[in-house]
């Protein structure tokens, strides 16, 4: 379907595109780009599936936004899905799955049953990665804003890499349940509960990480997340007590957003929301914050005349039995998309 003919108050169209619309890579100013791989995932398995649900799910989608209204007319293009990434993401998982039972089984992760098959998980990990990393880079290089739909926590790795290799520095604001300050969780060297560590380890334009939600988390990760300078905490603890306390949300969200830097990169785990939200994530958690806290925290970031560079919305785990999953994953992705671009535009409100 062509531009002229694209009606957006009429039918979802099924196009194979997120929110199915027209536009294509070269015109468009956002290109989403899909990771369907969620090896190492610890718990529950199936965000390797989120992007096709998310696409399927996004096609019932209303376009307006009254917080970034007309938005989207920027353009929003959906990036050819590799599918290779998926073929390979279940070849690696039945070795990530029998590591994960050898372990929870009280074996030692120094047995070589157990050594072959994490080289082997990590050596395709570092793989996934330079492929999104060629990905974003293609279009980065074009001028277009990427954003990154997966996939497990572990799939952004190479997106903020080939940003960290175009700008000097930026901040992440990083929505999540989890701290994912793990070093190489389970033997796996690119988990999805090790993705902040990582960053702070490899990608030194980064300056800030701010963790807003989390709410399970090892000692040794808060140990981590007190001593480093980069790391800004907003637990889901704090925030409840300060609302408990009377401020208000939009207090909270202001405070948020002054401890990030001008450029920031957001990492949206769909588990930093409430349950009903994300009934079937991987790791679910008790608590949470609401879609509008989310939104608004968003919202909050743009109207500060900080710039959104780039996103990632992950572990969104896609259910044939309840669409809830997926309907929440393609909301937050539409906003997502909308905030971007309007940070972008320079309209802020």
């Amino acid at each position: 379907m062509e531009q002229k003919t694209f009606d957006p108050d009429g039918v979802g169209v099924d196009n194979g595109s997120y929110f199915g619309l027209p536009f294509d890579t070269e015109t468009a100013r956002l290109v989403l780009i899909s990771a369907p791989w969620d090896v190492t995932v610890s718990y529950g398995a199936g965000t390797a599936y989120a992007p096709d649900a998310i696409i399927e799910a996004s096609t019932q989608l209303d376009f307006h936004d009254p917080l970034a209204p007309g938005a989207w007319r920027r353009g929003i293009a959906t990036a050819d899905i590799d599918y290779a990434l998926l073929e390979q993401s279940q070849r690696l998982r039945s070795d990530a799955e029998r590591v994960i039972d050898h372990l929870e089984g009280g074996g030692s992760p120094d047995d070589d049953y157990v050594e072959r098959r994490v080289r082997r998980v990590n050596e395709g990990c570092a793989a996934m990665n330079a492929n999104i990393e060629a990905q974003a880079a293609r279009w980065l290089d074009a001028g277009k804003l990427v954003g990154l739909v997966g996939g497990d926590h572990s799939t952004p790795y190479g997106l903020i890499r080939a940003l960290a290799r175009r700008h000097k520095s930026f901040g992440i604001l990083h929505l999540d349940a989890h701290c994912d300050l793990r070093d190489a969780y389970e033997g796996f060297a690119f988990s999805h509960a090790s993705i902040m560590y990582n960053v702070l380890r490899d990608v030194p334009q980064v300056g800030r990480i701010v963790q807003v939600g989390v709410r399970d988390f090892s000692e040794a990760e808060a140990a981590l997340a007190a001593s480093d300078g980069r790391i800004t905490t907003f637990d889901d603890l704090a925030l409840c007590t300060a609302a408990f306390r009377g401020e208000t949300w939009d207090a909270q969200c202001r405070r948020i957003v002054d401890a990030l830097p001008e450029q920031v990169y957001v990492s949206f785990d769909i588990d930093a929301l409430t349950f009903e939200n994300c009934p079937h994530t991987g790791t679910p958690v008790s608590g949470g914050l609401t879609f509008n806290q989310a939104v608004w925290l968003l919202a909050t970031l743009v109207r500060s005349s900080r710039r959104i560079i780039g996103f990632d919305m992950v572990e969104v785990c896609p259910s044939q039995d309840d669409r809830i999953d997926a309907i929440t994953g393609a909301r937050v992705l539409w906003k997502l998309c909308g905030q971007t671009l309007l940070s972008d535009a320079g309209t802020n409100n």
